[in-house]
């Protein structure tokens, strides 16, 4: 019974490779800004010339993690997009942000928030995404 005990404590104490991933792999950020891009069109009766907002999205919380999204827009357009929060619990969490959110951030910039592709393979990190960018689009009226 003893040497029972012991193997069970031996293996619950055990520290897989992966537990120094997880340790470096968290600080890791993501965002992207609309460069050398010009908009035409009016800017919705403002004449206050080209001031930045920045609007915060509400924390999405999708079953690896809450996602939330923030936007800088000036006038009507969106001029950068930052992520203040990932799913990034392990190290396939971060592998899927790594992939999935600089694709999303650049969709985002491309379209101007209205029409976002899904990643396949990121579904549910798309969907936080998503659903943070669309509260974050409602507070800026966009």
């Amino acid at each position: 019974m003893l040497s029972t005990l012991s193997t069970v404590v031996v293996l619950f104490g055990y520290h897989t490779s992966t537990s120094s991933v997880m340790a470096t792999s968290t600080g890791s950020t993501f965002s992207g800004s609309k460069q050398g891009q010009s908009t035409s069109g009016s800017t919705s009766g403002s004449t206050s010339g080209s001031s930045n907002t920045s609007v915060t999205g509400q924390v999405a919380h999708t079953q690896w993690g809450p996602m939330q999204v923030q936007l800088d827009v000036s006038g009507s357009t969106i001029t950068h997009v930052s992520i203040l929060q990932y799913p990034n619990g392990n190290g396939r969490d971060v592998e899927i942000a790594n992939y999935a959110l600089p694709q999303l951030i650049q969709d985002t910039l491309d379209s101007q928030g209205h029409d976002v592709s899904m990643v396949s393979g990121a579904t549910y990190t798309s969907q936080g995404y998503l659903q943070s960018l669309q509260s974050a689009l409602d507070q800026a009226g966009l």
